[in-house]
């Protein structure tokens, strides 16, 4: 079969139809470089180009999402390349009557929309880009921390859905202007849809309809990503979401590349484990990962990938021996 473009190998993977070879692509964070929107644009393109990857998701902080409602933040060394939340902004329930819509065009998202402009100038034409999003349950958990925002959902949800609809608000004018900007899609991280952390019932109510006004939002984009985190995740639950792609924690949680294969008939992003495998594996034990993914899946519908963002210890002869698995 004749070499494809990346774009091509990806509609293709989509669709379930024949490919060249199976595309790839893993991720971290870059703590520093992702509060600038020139040195954001520029490690995302550097490292795409270094290792071929078959897409581009800017590597962003978890704290854009919810910087211009007030959350202090900084990086204190996370092997992750996380920031860590210094302070929130919702302390009683009645604090959530202060999150309102955003104009994404102004601060912390509007400067990310110029980092992405930056990348969509500078790209090969036919890598796409996507843009990582944390859906508005993930964002209120930025605002008030895990375990008051659990209290207030059971015990105020009046006071946390109009929020709740204000958080996703923001994202979906977010989202459509990334689009706009030329982005390909969104990698919607919806860290709450996994049974460790809530019921079905309480996402049904605190977490779908908020996602699907973001994916709505995204719906001119080809390539937008649900990413599942956890491991108990509500895939099935969440099938009919209009995404081209699922990513999560394949090789740890009940769920496998099989398994998931039966549930969602689009790309499935897995392979390789990356919290211990992927950091301290060999670069043999990586190889030998990613090709039985890739045998087991009969290089059919899989993008080979991490399940989440990997350790900043990870090795270069590691990353290289998951792209070298591809051809």
């Amino acid at each position: 079969m004749a070499e494809m473009t990346k774009k091509e190998r990806i509609r293709a993977v989509i669709a379930g139809n024949p490919i060249d070879r199976v595309p790839v692509a893993f991720w971290r964070h870059w703590p520093g470089d992702d509060m600038r929107p020139e040195s954001l644009a520029a490690v995302a393109l550097e490292y795409q180009r270094r290792y071929d990857l078959d897409l581009i998701k800017l590597p962003v902080s978890s704290t854009y999402c919810v910087d211009d409602y007030g959350i202090k933040h900084a990086y204190r060394g996370s092997l992750i390349g996380d920031r860590e939340y210094l302070s929130r902004v919702v302390h009683s329930p009645d604090d959530w009557a202060r999150i309102q819509p955003l104009n994404v065009a102004q601060g912390t998202y509007g400067w990310h929309l110029d980092s992405l402009g930056l990348v969509v100038e500078k790209k090969d034409v036919n890598t796409p880009v996507i843009v990582t999003m944390f859906n508005p349950l993930s964002m209120a958990a930025y605002l008030a921390g895990d375990e008051l925002l659990m209290a207030h959902l059971r015990q105020f949800p009046e006071k946390i859905l109009p929020a709740l609809d204000a958080l996703a608000e923001t994202s979906a004018r977010f989202a459509q202007a990334c689009v706009e900007r030329g982005a390909d899609g969104i990698f919607l991280s919806t860290r709450f849809a996994s049974y460790e952390m809530m019921s079905a019932g309480e996402y049904s109510t605190f977490g779908r309809p908020f996602d699907l006004k973001v994916l709505g939002a995204a719906l001119g984009g080809c390539l937008n990503v649900l990413h599942l985190h956890g491991q108990h995740p509500m895939l099935k639950e969440l099938t009919d979401y209009p995404v081209q792609a699922v990513n999560w924690h394949d090789r740890t949680s009940d769920i496998d590349l099989a398994a998931a294969a039966e549930l969602f008939p689009g790309m499935l992003m897995g392979g390789v484990e990356q919290q211990r495998l992927l950091l301290d594996g060999t670069p043999e034990d990586v190889a030998a990962q990613a090709r039985d993914a890739i045998v087991g899946m009969r290089s059919r519908r899989l993008m080979l990938s991490t399940g989440c963002t990997y350790s900043l210890g990870v090795s270069d002869a590691n990353l290289m021996a998951m792209r070298r698995a591809v051809g």
